[in-house]
């Protein structure tokens, strides 16, 4: 199971902001497990803190802004696309305004402060969201999409259409966050010449220059428009018949610009609050649509809060009938465990088949036939025990008995033809030969019963 991590040590970036065009500096910080994303204002009164999830973003224009409580911080998206690539799930970040500094527009010197620092793995596991089907987003007014489907890692494929001739369609794809620094840190943002006169209108872009941005100029204007965009942008005029790219450095890709759209769907999509293994498909996104799809996506998760396990039957157990019997004392028709298809450090997966054929169904509503609760606790406690039994040296000599039961919910009837998949894990460390667990049982994708156990191994063999 992978674990979660932070940062070893802060590191801290500072330049101007892109729309304030303030001096601002953005620091980085170690954060405890399960704190996730913080980013918190130490220039306003209380140093209030805001939790950067997609719940929390309150404007999208040319940005992702973050607000809670009348405090609020944009432009936040590149330095999170760093932290969720490089894996980092625990962050506290301080800035000394209202966004982070724009940098030169890329995600690229998040990612080499980050590799400096270097990063820490932490005990808790890294809570992974599985997409098992897909899920879609879709802007009819705007043709925009986003799509994900089932997926081992986290991968993505943007494509980006325009109405130019300088950038028409574009595409890029990013396989494996490994290659984030290689093949999209670098990326930077754009605007087009037509856009820079609004943008500036609406109070926005005041620190944007050729040195933080990618400049595209697509539609002819007049030479005297043109002539005063330059003015405004800071560079010598131009010939307003020649279109083209406009920037002081040369572009790092063809596709820059769709790669950029990329680091920005990551950034937006690391505000969902966990991170997911699926593919995402993206159609002409924005912050617009990349918001709402990470709402959609935190709707999801919260439906779903505890997922059941990936049960693939052609695979090989881990343990089958037969081993069961040679470590649980239990025979028919109490061994309610058909096999175990999963292990870890301190978690267990196993399979029960339930058929018309048990022996409680002659008399447990004959008519309507449902699984007793107790026994439901009793299967997963079993589960339980051969995950216990899995810690010690010849399990064969080793039993494990019940001492508590607590929190026992059922959520829904078990009936023959139903096969339970049931996840138990350990509360804690076994201290003195107690241990305590927590287990699910699902039917599909639906919790039926839970409860948590404490249990003894006893050496009696």
């Amino acid at each position: 199971m992978l674990k979660q991590k932070t940062l070893k040590n802060s590191f801290s970036l500072r330049g101007k902001g892109l729309h304030t065009g303030l001096d601002l500096t953005v620091t980085f910080n170690p954060a405890p497990e399960n704190h996730g994303y913080k980013i918190q204002r130490i220039d306003l009164e209380g140093q209030p803190i805001i939790d950067a999830v997609a719940d929390n973003v309150t404007e999208t224009t040319r940005g992702t802004v973050l607000s809670k409580n009348g405090a609020k911080v944009s432009t936040v998206e590149h330095g999170m696309a760093a932290l969720y690539a490089l894996g980092i799930d625990n962050c506290l970040i301080q800035v000394n305004g209202p966004e982070f500094p724009i940098l030169d527009g890329s995600a690229q010197y998040y990612v080499q402060e980050i590799e400096k620092v270097g990063t820490e793995e932490q005990n808790a596991v890294k809570d992974f969201y599985i997409i098992k089907s897909k899920i879609e987003f879709r802007d009819e007014e705007t043709g925009s999409s986003i799509i994900v489907l089932p997926d081992e890692n986290f991968s993505l494929n943007v494509l980006v259409s325009y109405d130019s001739s300088i950038i028409p369609n574009q595409f890029a794809t990013l396989e494996d966050m490994g290659k984030f620094k290689d093949e999209v840190a670098a990326s930077r943002t754009f605007v087009f010449v037509r856009e820079i006169e609004p943008l500036l209108s609406a109070g926005l872009i005041k620190g944007g220059d050729l040195d933080n941005a990618i400049v595209i100029y697509e539609r002819k204007m007049s030479q005297e428009n043109y002539d005063k965009l330059a003015d405004v942008m800071g560079v010598p005029h131009m010939d307003a018949n020649q279109l083209g790219y406009i920037n002081h450095k040369p572009l790092v890709w063809p596709n820059e610009c769709a790669r950029h759209k990329l680091l920005d769907v990551i950034g937006d999509l690391a505000l969902i609050g966990k991170p997911i293994k699926g593919r995402i498909i993206a159609t002409r996104p924005g912050h617009t649509i990349n918001n709402k799809f990470a709402r959609q996506m935190r709707k999801e998760i919260r439906l779903h809060e505890i997922q059941a396990p990936i049960y693939n039957c052609n695979e090989a157990p881990i343990m089958d009938v037969n081993r069961i019997r040679e470590l649980l004392p239990h025979r028919y028709p109490f061994q309610l465990v058909d096999k175990v298809i999963e292990i870890g450090a301190n978690y267990i997966v196993g399979i029960k088949n339930v058929t018309s054929n048990e022996p409680y169904f002659q008399g447990h509503f004959p008519d309507e036939p449902v699984m007793p609760g107790v026994l439901q606790v009793e299967a997963m406690a079993q589960v339980g025990g051969l995950l216990v039994l899995n810690s010690v040296d010849e399990p064969e000599r080793y039993s494990t008995y019940f001492m508590k039961i607590d929190g026992v919910k059922f959520r829904q009837k078990v009936v023959p033809g139903d096969t339970l998949i049931f996840r138990v894990e350990m509360m804690a460390p076994i201290r003195r030969g107690i241990s305590t667990m927590k287990g699910y049982v699902f039917v599909g994708e639906k919790v039926v019963c839970e409860a948590e156990f404490m249990a003894q191994i006893v050496k009696n063999k």
